[in-house]
């Protein structure tokens, strides 16, 4: 996973204010896009993406301050990335196609584990039901 990790870090330092107020204007549509997700193989994806967008816009509109900068990044990096057709593997890859959008969301909410705990509790979430695995 440190391949990933080292992917995710180098992809959120090009998250300028300008990407994020474009990602945050794309959210409501994004949301819907992620409840459409078939994945069987990552049961968790669309609840793990669910929970980014909710961070991320509440972080955004100023909602939640308390989320760092570093993992707000990282979040709207593996958002977009996320939301693209073709990545690493292209969705459309039977099986597999959601492989490295699970590993992306995973590593973010690995590395950023203690602030997005804070922040679900906060938001009355059981952090143990998001879950970091696949």
């Amino acid at each position: 996973m440190p391949e990933i990790a080292n992917f995710v870090n180098n992809g959120a330092t090009s998250v300028t204010p300008g990407v994020a107020e474009k990602v945050l204007r794309q959210l409501p549509q994004w949301k819907l896009e992620f409840t459409q997700i078939n994945a069987p193989l990552f049961p968790h994806l669309v609840d793990q993406l669910e929970f980014l967008a909710d961070a991320i816009e509440d972080a955004l509109e100023g909602a939640y301050k308390e989320l760092p900068y570093s993992a707000l990044a990282q979040g709207v990096f593996a958002l977009v990335y996320a939301h693209k057709k073709v990545g690493i593997i292209p969705d459309s890859v039977l099986s597999l196609g959601y492989a490295d959008n699970s590993s992306v969301v995973r590593a973010v909410l690995i590395q950023n584990e203690k602030a997005f705990a804070i922040y679900a509790s906060a938001q009355g979430r059981n952090w143990q039901k998001i879950t970091s695995q696949p």
